[in-house]
Parts: C-alpha cells; sequence; structure tokens
C-alpha cells in the first residue's frame, strides 16, 4: 500500500514490531519515515534495509523505554501482551509499560502517539448493539483493562502535555477472518495500514478513539466521532462468508456468538481457584 502521507518522519518508532501486526507494520510503515526504529522484547529479524534500526526493549524498563523514544519524532505503540494472561504478566508491558512510553514522549518532545487499543474495552456489549466511541468502556479481561487504562493515559498525556493519540480499538486483524465473529471485527492488513497512516498523518487529533474494522456488511461500531481521520476502510469479510458459514454452528449461548469480546468475557480466572 502506498503513504497517504504528504510528509516523512524523521524517525518513527514501532513497538511490538515481533508481534502479528508488528511484522505486517514493519514492512508496510517505511514510506513513513526516513528512519524506522523497530523494537520489542522478542527476537527480530536483522534488519531488512539501511532505513531500520533495531533497538531491543523491555517496556517495563523505565529507563530502557526511555533511552528507546530519544531521537524519534512519532511513535506506533503496538507492544505489549496481545492477549488475555493473569494480572501479574499484564502489568508490566501493558500498563507500567505504557505509562513508560507517555513519560518518554513528554521527556523527548515527541507529540503524536498511536495507541493499539482493543475491541476488548468494549468487550461485554453484546452483538445486538451498535456503540460508538462515547460508549461507556465495558473491559472483557485483564487485558481489556489494560487497554482502557492505555485510553485513560492517552486523555490525561493530551489534556496535561498536549501530546495527541489516536487510539485504534482493533477488531480482528488476520490475513482472513476466522470464525463468525470475526466477520463483523475483521480488519484487513490493508485497512490497518491506511488507518494507522491517517491517525499518523490527520491534524488535530487530540485524543482520538477509533474502531478497527474493515467495510463489513455487519458492523457493530460507529466511527462518526473519528470522522476527521478520514479512514475509508475497502476491504469486506464478505468474500469469506461461504467459508466460515462452513463451519459448525456453535451454541447460541457460546460468547462468541453473544458478546462483541468473544472468548475473552469468559477467560481465566488464572491461578487454579
Amino acid at each position: 500500500m502506498t503513504t497517504t502521507s504528504t510528509h516523512r518522519f524523521n524517525r518513527l518508532l514501532l513497538t511490538g514490531a515481533a508481534g502479528g501486526l508488528g511484522k505486517v507494520l514493519r514492512l508496510r510503515l517505511k514510506g513513513c519515515a526516513e528512519v524506522l526504529r523497530i523494537s520489542d522484547i522478542s527476537p527480530m529479524s536483522p534488519a531488512i534495509s539501511p532505513q531500520e534500526e533495531i533497538v531491543p526493549c523491555d517496556l517495563a524498563d523505565k529507563s530502557a523505554v526511555h533511552a528507546l523514544v530519544e531521537g524519534v519524532d512519532a511513535i506506533v505503540h503496538f507492544g505489549g501482551v496481545s492477549v488475555e494472561r493473569p494480572f501479574e504478566e499484564i502489568l508490566g508491558p501493558n500498563i507500567c509499560g505504557v505509562f513508560h512510553i507517555y513519560e518518554a514522549a513528554r521527556r523527548h518532545g515527541v507529540k503524536r502517539i498511536i495507541f493499539a487499543s482493543s475491541n476488548h474495552v468494549i468487550g461485554f456489549y453484546k452483538q445486538d448493539q451498535t456503540i460508538d466511541a462515547h460508549a461507556q468502556r465495558r473491559p472483557d479481561s485483564y487485558y481489556g483493562l489494560s487497554k482502557s487504562y492505555g485510553e485513560d493515559m492517552a486523555t490525561f498525556y493530551f489534556d496535561r502535555y498536549g501530546i495527541e493519540t489516536v487510539s485504534i480499538r482493533i477488531g480482528s486483524s488476520f490475513p482472513e477472518p476466522q470464525n463468525r465473529r470475526m466477520m463483523s471485527t475483521w480488519l484487513s492488513f490493508d485497512d490497518l495500514t491506511q488507518l494507522v497512516e491517517r491517525a499518523l498523518y490527520a491534524p488535530n487529533v487530540g485524543h482520538t478513539v477509533v474502531y478497527g474494522a474493515s467495510n463489513n456488511l455487519n458492523v457493530w461500531w460507529d466511527n462518526r466521532f473519528a470522522a476527521h481521520l478520514g479512514f475509508e476502510p475497502k476491504d469486506s469479510s464478505e468474500v469469506f462468508r461461504d467459508k466460515v458459514e462452513a463451519q459448525p454452528m456453535p451454541a447460541a449461548n457460546d460468547p462468541n456468538m453473544v458478546y462483541q469480546g468473544g472468548a475473552f468475557v469468559a477467560a481465566g480466572p488464572f491461578g487454579g481457584e
């Protein structure tokens, strides 16, 4: 996909570069910056061009994050635990980590962050409801709670320090939808890329919350309050409908058939109790 930008950042930071979506964006955001600094705590493949800087970093390490952010112009923050886990495993990367990112941005003068939030911030809404960004949050998991906290961090750092954020409540971004729920939540890689680029370059975003879903037939999310981003998804899950509907029909009370957050609403408790 061709970048929608009219200029390139000098240095753009991508966290979570070893993750599923991080690997996708690593290849697709090169047109947005003279230098793409990529980071993760997990092993990353070697630099694929002189344009890349590879900087391993543990988001729970405040000093390491401050060093990571120095010299960057904007941050695409996709780092952290991306599935439901015990709270103790979420705490370091997702809660301490997002604070470290924002505090480092403040100290180093970074004014734009793209935060990978999640549909699990509102996962306890039912699938027969349509909601917008002003709907009360209803996190479905410790993971969802961490993303809700990240959105609050974004609001605070804009109100207090003028750091702008676009929080993308990502639905389900995979090569194709994997089940009936994902027919509504699916976000293609092309549409994800477009959304991140729009979030990087749209002016005066303050703290904008946008739902990340493609142009699917049945979508539960209304993006009216993010219209200023100019995000216009091009893909649709409809091309996969026959394949998905060939799967056995889940029970009517299966969380994947009831809640917008799907199985996350029933994950845990952890610790054997």
